[in-house]
C-alpha cells in the first residue's frame, strides 16, 4: 500500500483485551506488527497499563470494543488513552468497532443521564484526539464529540457478501422503526422492496410484534439492524412474517452482543441465517451464522487517517 507523507513519526496499533484477535486481523491486513503493551488487573479489580515501547510523536491508534463487561472496558480503553497521552504520543485516535452506551443518547424520561455524552466526554478528557466507529446505534452520536469522529457502515460488506446470491425475490426489512433508515439504504443499493415491522415495548426486556408494512407473501426476507442483544424484537419480526408468508428470512446484524437467552431464541427461531461481523468476540455461534471480518474496512481507514486522504468511499453505502 502506497504511504504518502504524514506528520507523525510512525504508525503504532495497540490492542485492549475485549477483541485482541480483530486487532491482530487489521495489523494482518496492514502488514505491521500490533504494538506491545502490558495489561494486568490488580487483585481490587482495579487496571494496571504499561505500553512496552516507545510511541513519541507517533500516530497511535487503540483498538477497543466496549460490549460486555462494557464497564471494564471503556475504563481499560480510558487508562490506554491517557497513557498514550503521557508517553508523548503524537495523536491518538480511540479506535471502537462497537461503541457501547450509545443507546443512551437522550432524556426521553424524567431525571435520566444521556450516557453517551457523558461517554464522548469521558473519551475526550482522557486525551483521544479522534474516534473511528462503526455503525453507531444513532447518527447524532457524532454530534455529541468536540473531535473528529469517522463513521463506518458493515453495510459494504454485507451487500457485497449479498450479491453472491440471488436478490430477485429480496426484501428488506426493518424489525422496528429505529432500524428504517438502514433498511432504506439497503434496499436502495440491492435494488430490492422495503418492508418495516411495527412493535409495541412491553417492558425492559419484552416487546411484541404488532403489523408488517410493504409485501411479505412469498418473498425472502433479509432483516437488518445495527446490533443484537436479547434478539427479542428480531425474533418476534420474524415470526410476524413468517405467518404473514414470508418464504425465508436472513438477517443481517451488525454488533453481535448476543446473551445466551438470545442465542437461544435464534437457534430455535425461523430466521435461517443470521449474518454479522467479528465487531466483538462473539459468545455464541452455530452453523445458522455467518461472521464476516471487518479487518479491511477498520485496516483501510487507519491507513487513510494517518496519510491524511479521505476515507469518505469507505462510509458510503455504494449501489452496484
Amino acid at each position: 500500500m502506497k504511504r504518502l507523507i504524514s506528520p507523525y513519526s510512525d504508525i503504532k496499533i495497540f490492542s485492549g483485551t475485549s477483541n485482541r484477535a480483530l486487532a491482530e486481523s487489521i495489523c494482518s491486513f496492514l502488514g505491521i506488527k500490533i504494538s506491545r503493551v502490558k495489561i494486568e488487573n490488580f487483585p481490587d479489580g482495579e487496571i494496571g497499563v504499561q505500553i512496552e515501547e516507545s510511541i513519541r510523536g507517533d500516530d497511535v491508534f487503540i483498538i477497543q470494543s466496549t460490549n460486555f463487561p462494557a464497564n471494564d472496558n471503556y475504563m481499560e480503553l480510558l487508562i490506554l488513552i491517557d497513557a498514550a497521552k503521557r508517553a508523548s504520543a503524537g495523536r491518538i485516535t480511540a479506535v471502537l468497532p462497537f461503541f457501547g452506551y450509545a443507546r443512551q443518547d437522550r432524556k426521553d424520561k424524567s431525571r435520566v443521564p444521556v450516557t453517551a455524552k457523558l461517554v464522548a466526554n469521558l473519551l475526550v478528557a482522557a486525551g483521544a484526539d479522534r474516534i473511528l466507529s462503526m455503525d453507531m446505534h444513532s447518527q447524532q452520536l457524532v454530534g455529541f464529540f468536540d473531535i473528529p469522529v469517522d463513521h463506518l457502515f458493515a453495510s459494504a460488506l454485507f451487500i457485497k457478501h449479498l450479491r453472491n446470491e440471488s436478490t430477485k425475490n429480496l426484501t428488506i426489512c426493518s424489525p422496528d422503526f429505529g432500524s428504517a433508515k438502514m433498511a432504506v439504504s439497503y434496499a436502495d443499493a440491492l435494488g430490492c422492496p422495503l418492508a418495516l415491522v411495527g412493535k409495541r415495548r412491553l417492558g425492559g426486556n419484552d416487546v411484541e410484534s404488532l403489523n408488517v408494512i410493504g409485501e411479505i407473501n412469498g418473498r425472502d426476507i433479509l432483516f437488518v439492524d445495527d446490533m443484537v442483544v436479547t434478539a427479542k424484537t428480531l425474533v418476534e419480526a420474524a415470526k410476524l412474517l413468517k405467518k404473514n408468508g414470508a418464504r425465508s428470512i436472513k438477517a443481517a446484524v451488525t454488533h453481535c452482543i448476543l446473551t445466551k437467552l438470545g442465542y437461544d431464541l435464534i437457534t430455535n427461531s425461523v430466521i435461517d441465517q443470521f449474518l454479522t461481523t467479528n465487531s466483538t468476540q462473539i459468545a455464541y455461534a452455530n452453523e445458522r451464522f455467518t461472521i464476516l471480518n471487518i479487518n479491511g474496512i477498520f485496516g483501510e481507514a487507519i491507513m487513510r487517517i494517518h496519510n491524511n486522504t479521505s476515507i469518505t468511499d469507505l462510509f458510503e453505502i455504494k449501489g452496484s
